[in-house]
């Protein structure tokens, strides 16, 4: 089993405060050859047409030495698990989750910006003090 990201706790009970139901801890996906997981499967019934949303979410706490080491990490990751995804179950939406102030100062750097529209990353941005989702880049 993967190891937790520092802040996966945070951003599970953010989730789960804005109605989302976790069904995975982690989020295993298979890629044929070897398994890897996404920290956390969760969906959310839609009243208005009776189905669900599912998403998948990688958690990063963007707190190691270098942001942009980690971003790389970040970005290989997303790339990989959202074509893993696509094949097995393409109504589940990946989301890369980042803390508020690495979304308000790294992600704000003209090279970041271009790769995530250029990537289509899918974002939430969450504060791990107070556990809460505070905004969704879809």
């Amino acid at each position: 089993m993967p190891k937790r990201d520092l802040f996966h706790d945070a951003v599970k009970n953010g989730l789960i405060k804005e109605g989302w139901t976790i069904t995975d801890d982690p989020y295993k996906l298979d890629f044929g050859f070897t398994e890897a997981f996404v920290d956390l499967g969760a969906e959310k019934l839609l009243a208005a047409t009776n189905g669900k949303d599912k998403i998948a979410v990688e958690v990063k706490s963007f707190v190691g030495s270098s942001e942009l080491y980690e971003f790389h990490t970040a970005i290989g990751q997303f790339i990989n698990y959202k074509k893993a995804i696509q094949k097995t179950e393409p109504e589940r939406i990946l989301f890369l989750a980042v803390p508020k102030e690495t979304y308000e100062t790294f992600f704000k750097h003209d090279l970041v910006e271009e790769l995530v529209l250029e990537n289509n990353l899918k974002m939430i941005v969450y504060n791990p003090e107070k556990e809460v989702i505070e905004k969704w880049i879809k």
